[in-house]
């Protein structure tokens, strides 16, 4: 069995030798630049493991791992243009660094190349894989267009939340263990019981990420610690505090999201004082380590050895074990 740095390596060969047009330039080189730009290659990485798993060739699974990679980053390529971020690992964004129009249409090239990567499994499972990798395509942006609906809506619930970071950000986790699953030419149960693991894996870590974002070392975990609250996020932390603050507490928290142009580290110590308070830290940690069990009891399922399946066990403890 390969682990998981071997594969990331696979893949970051694989990225670095991977050729485009040269013709319109400004249409590939932002291609090369967002790939080029690093990151974990966490997806990529988990269908190579789940062909491995069942002993599949990690190289004839490599095109469909590039795919997968292709389109997480058109639409982390997109997302940043509606985010209007200026930064992505470290670097310009591409709209940053080019403009609006040629992001959008690098981006939608990088779609249809994902597309054509996805097309080179075998036939037997072609209409099976794209089938997946279509309605994981659109759970992906059926997720980020319920985010952005929840930035003009005043009432969140927490099932609401729950199914937007599912299609946004847990899906597309889940079904790249299915595809590899598939490819290694797995039994339809074990590759259904793969996705189980990764939604829910996914599930678990959105819901660390929002109590990281708070409760998090900055130095360790790369982010401004309180972004979310200074930018009145609708998160788990937010949604539940909302749901169970009661006379001061539920004045106070109002007044805090409502006021504008506040200090903003008065609004992140009053609004993580409020949250110690109504202990919607504990909530979340409670939730997060129900969908951690479910996925390793989907993993468990799993018609392998034991020994085989280690290395997605380690690594799911590994990403839900980060600095705090």
């Amino acid at each position: 069995m390969y682990n998981i740095s071997q594969l990331q390596d696979l893949i970051n060969k694989e990225i670095a030798e991977r050729q485009y047009s040269n013709t319109p330039i400004e249409l590939y080189e932002p291609i090369r630049y967002i790939m080029g730009l690093g990151g974990k290659r966490m997806r990529p990485a988990l269908l190579l493991m789940a062909c491995d798993l069942f002993e599949g060739s990690i190289i004839k699974a490599l095109p469909v791992a590039l795919g997968i990679e292709v389109f997480h980053n058109f639409t982390l390529m997109h997302d940043d243009i509606m985010d209007k971020a200026p930064l992505r690992r470290g670097g310009e964004t591409v709209h940053a660094k080019w403009n609006e129009s040629i992001a959008i249409l690098s981006g939608d090239v990088m779609l249809v190349e994902a597309y054509q990567l996805m097309m080179k499994v075998d036939d037997s499972i072609l209409r099976m894989v794209l089938d997946i990798f279509s309605e994981i395509a659109t759970g992906v942006c059926q997720g980020q267009q319920i985010d952005m609906n929840f930035e003009s809506v005043d009432e969140v619930s927490i099932a609401e939340y729950l199914e937007m970071i599912r299609l946004k950000t847990a899906v597309l986790l889940a079904g790249s263990l299915q595809i590899g699953a598939l490819v290694g030419k797995s039994k339809q149960e074990d590759a259904e019981a793969l996705y189980k693991f990764g939604e829910n894996l996914g599930l678990a870590f959105q819901l660390q990420d929002d109590i990281l974002d708070i409760y998090g070392d900055p130095d360790k975990f790369g982010k401004q610690v309180g972004g979310d609250i200074i930018a009145n996020k609708k998160t788990f932390l937010l949604i539940k505090a909302l749901e169970i603050a009661e006379d001061l507490d539920s004045e106070e928290l109002q007044y805090w999201i409502t006021i504008e142009n506040a200090d903003t580290n008065l609004k992140v110590n009053a609004i993580t004082n409020l949250y110690n308070r109504l202990g919607v830290r504990q909530l979340a940690e409670h939730q997060m380590n129900i969908y951690a069990q479910k996925a390793l009891t989907a993993l468990n399922k799993v018609d392998v050895e034991e020994e085989k399946k280690m290395e997605l066990r380690q690594f799911a403890e590994q990403l839900l074990i980060r600095e705090n």
